[in-house]
């Protein structure tokens, strides 16, 4: 499919017609190729997270419920105890793909839920309740996305410029995004905002996905290098700093893609506003601190090899390739979720948003 057409139509992570798999966009393949996957084993629903050809943290759990549910109709059993120890397994298998996002962990945790709570019903009658979780999960998500766009444009003024890191539009989520959402929103509605998109090295989703989105939605959107950021801010051409969060610990401290607690060290030097934007199910009020967040590590061929004709180091060169890093909480001015604008100190206001 040709990728003049417009992304924010698109449905990136949805369950297919015959509810025998999950239809994904491979966002690996972006922006020079539009295409579906059409995935119902476990093994390569497994790999779509890992592989990140589905990725973002909302879309990852949108992803997990509907490949849950598709794998829970491949088993053969009318019996509860063999069915919901075959799902229990299934759902730790995808929970094994990638340890840092909470998002996957929330999803399977709520299908597990229904398995678990419906011990006395019949095995058709759970995966209709299954059904309906996964699809609760999306329209949920279409609600949190628009809920956090209309609160963080709360926090800017037409005319803003905004740099972002990484990817949080529309193909990371289910509808406007969390980061990008705001601009996205304000854009349908007449505001005028710039944005400088990171790049997001090693694996470029500034670059590849989010300038992408912007383009192709009409917003006025320049890509840098992300050694660029302090330049570009220096200039005065940044008046706030949008990312999204992969995790959020109980004191505000916020594990997101490399590279974002760079830039929030930056903004903190040149007097910018640094907003982190989720929905809450990013938020895990069981983990202290960023310390207690388990930061994926990545192959180092993403370094060496990835989008490079030729390796550009030799083989025998070590690489350190870790996926997030944390933000720590006295960096962040604010966390904007679907309930509402968290400011410090953020071990209060977070667990407000639950009470």
């Amino acid at each position: 499919m040709d990728t003049t057409d417009r992304i924010e139509q698109l449905d990136n992570v949805v369950l297919s017609p015959d509810k025998n798999s999950v239809v994904i966009i491979d966002q690996t393949l972006l922006p020079n190729r539009l295409e579906y996957l059409t995935l119902s084993k476990a093994e390569d629903l497994y790999d779509a997270i890992v592989m990140l050809r589905v990725r973002g943290a909302p879309a990852i759990g949108i992803f997990a419920g509907f490949a849950s549910y598709v794998l829970g109709r491949q088993i053969k059993t009318q019996d509860y105890k063999e069915f919901s120890g075959m799902f229990f397994k299934n759902t730790a298998y995808l929970n094994s793909a990638r340890p840092t996002a909470v998002n996957l962990e929330w999803a399977l945790r709520r299908m597990d839920g229904v398995v678990r709570d419906n011990p006395h019903k019949t095995v058709p009658e759970i995966l209709q309740l299954l059904e309906r979780e996964s699809l609760a999960i999306r329209k949920e998500d279409i609600a949190m996305c628009t809920a956090i766009s209309e609160n963080g444009l709360k926090v800017l003024k037409d005319g803003d410029s905004i740099l972002t890191h990484c990817n949080t539009g529309p193909l990371a989520t289910s509808r406007y995004g969390t980061a990008i959402g705001p601009v996205l929103l304000g854009h349908e509605r007449g505001l005028n905002f710039k944005v400088f998109a990171d790049e997001t090295r090693p694996l470029l989703q500034g670059a590849r996905l989010t300038a992408f989105e912007l383009y192709k939605a009409g917003v006025d959107v320049t890509l840098i290098c992300d050694n660029m950021a302090s330049l570009v801010m220096k200039n005065g051409w940044v008046q706030a700093c949008l990312v999204g969060c992969d995790r959020v610990a109980a004191n505000g401290d916020t594990a997101n893609k490399i590279g974002t607690s760079g830039v929030a060290i930056l903004a903190r030097h040149y007097n910018i506003p640094f907003y982190v934007l989720g929905p809450t199910s990013t938020i895990d009020l069981e983990c202290p601190t960023g310390e207690d967040i388990e930061i994926e590590l990545r192959a180092p061929e993403e370094i060496k090899e990835k989008f490079y004709t030729q390796p550009k180091a030799l083989p025998e060169v070590k690489c350190y390739n870790p996926a997030f890093d944390v933000t720590d909480h006295s960096l962040i001015t604010a966390i904007i979720t679907e309930k509402g604008i968290c400011y410090p100190p953020y071990s209060d206001s977070l667990r407000l948003l639950f009470d």
